[in-house]
């Protein structure tokens, strides 16, 4: 064999190895941060009020994600967001708009995690945090939505692009319920129970 072709065997010996090494394996102690943007998308009929049938529209805004990892591919993670703003209507009249945060706390176990491609699933607790109710629809300015604790769920892929880098798309459900008061007058209960989806690119410090 000639010198020419042991280097060329070589040379592709190491570019098959680095295409097979592991990429971003998630170890006790590591952290991770993700930049994206999610869609808040409650379900449909979000519950009878007093008044009418409720109905709270979809809002996309910028999130963040920061885990840190417990044990080898399990990690402990938060998101937050920018406020989410929604249209709300009752029995197809727009009341106004109300503002929330949803911060959610999540344990998450990351499977493949050397892969190129790495599912996870994960469950937690969400607290939602309303303000800013600018209600100047046909009910008046004095409708309010109490803050809510709630369960909730994750699931998605991360796709390895680096060594420290993933591309990660994701879907979380949360239980949102909210009492909706007229005045100091409670007039029923909300069931917003979101889907919140989106993409971020996440980076292993």
């Amino acid at each position: 064999m000639s010198t020419t072709s042991r280097i060329l065997i070589a040379g592709l010996s190491a570019a098959l190895a680095t295409v097979a090494a592991p990429a971003m394996a998630q170890s006790k102690g590591d952290l991770t941060l993700a930049i994206g943007a999610h869609q808040v998308a409650p379900k449909s009929n979000n519950g009878d009020l007093v008044v009418g049938r409720a109905d709270v529209d979809n809002d996309i805004k910028p999130t963040l994600m920061l885990e840190y990892f417990i044990a080898d591919n399990l990690g402990l993670e938060v998101i937050a967001a920018a406020p989410f703003k929604h249209d709300v209507s009752v029995g197809g009249a727009h009341i106004g708009s109300v503002k929330h945060l949803p911060p959610t706390i999540s344990l998450q176990y990351h499977f493949n995690s050397a892969g190129k491609v790495s599912p996870f699933v994960g469950a937690g607790v969400n607290y939602t945090l309303f303000f800013s109710e600018d209600t100047s629809g046909v009910l008046g300015s004095d409708v309010s939505l109490k803050n809510s604790w709630g369960l909730a769920a994750h699931a998605g892929l991360d796709f390895k692009v680096g060594e420290k880098g993933a591309i990660r798309v994701d879907a979380r459900w949360i239980d949102i319920d909210s009492d909706v008061s007229l005045g100091g007058t409670q007039l029923g209960t909300v069931n917003i129970d979101p889907l919140v989806y989106g993409a971020a690119y996440v980076l292993k410090f």
